[in-house]
């Protein structure tokens, strides 16, 4: 293993996990009290603890503010009654300043503008034409199919491509994918149509057996710890 590995290794196994602060009884009832009618600062304080903590415990215990709290100074954005900013905010049949008016320059502008679908510069020289092929990080092979749309809808994975010269489109809530998990093995026979959900239960950690499990997990700790490892150098 080299010494990166070892050292991200060694500082994965030294950093104890984080566990999760329980709200306590005592939390709890002093929460009750306080919930109706203490601003939110005083309580984060009262706790230690975030305001999404709070709010979160207080729905749970289905605690409300009371109606001194809403009505005061304090309620801000839970004073709905109270309609704030609506008289900074435009009124129906408004209209704006600019209505009808054309901001096209004048003089011989038009002839020095970029003429509809016309690429130049940086863009003219990464542009690849329909047909062309590239692998993406997770080893999908995909090719140009339009050269208008959206950028993500300018390409489609090949698989998907002969799937659907074969079989027809593919049903919503359906995906296809590799039946020897190999994305490189790009065949009809190897190909096969699943639900998303069956996708999902194909994935999970969870069809594993215990050890295999913590293995897995082990694996994502030091894989974390050696980005951040490697991080650390680069700024240094």
């Amino acid at each position: 293993m080299n010494p990166i590995a070892m050292r991200a290794l060694e500082q994965a196994r030294a950093r104890p996990a984080k566990p999760r602060r329980q709200w306590t009884c005592v939390e709890e009832a002093r929460l009750r009290e306080l919930y109706p009618n203490t601003p939110m600062p005083e309580m984060a304080k009262e706790f230690n603890r975030p305001y999404w903590s709070i709010y979160n415990k207080a729905h749970a215990l289905g605690l409300k503010r009371s109606d001194d709290y809403l009505a005061g100074e304090h309620a801000c954005r839970l004073r709905r009654e109270n309609n704030p900013g609506v008289g900074s905010r435009f009124q129906k049949g408004h209209a704006s300043w600019n209505k009808g008016i054309s901001f096209i320059s004048g003089g011989r502008s038009a002839e020095t503008r970029f003429k509809a679908g016309t690429l130049n510069g940086r863009a003219a020289q990464l542009h690849m034409p329909i047909g062309t092929e590239r692998v993406t990080k997770d080893g999908i092979r995909q090719r140009k199919v339009r050269d208008d749309g959206p950028p993500q809808k300018r390409w489609k994975s090949v698989h998907m491509i002969m799937w659907e010269e074969t079989n027809g489109a593919v049903p919503d809530g359906h995906i296809v994918v590799f039946r020897d998990r190999d994305t490189a093995n790009i065949q009809i026979s190897n190909l096969e149509l699943i639900t998303r959900g069956e996708n999902m239960r194909r994935n999970t950690i969870h069809r594993y057996p215990p050890e295999l499990k913590d293995t897995i997990r082990q694996l994502g700790k030091l894989k974390r710890a050696i980005s951040e490892v490697s991080r650390e150098k680069q700024d240094d």
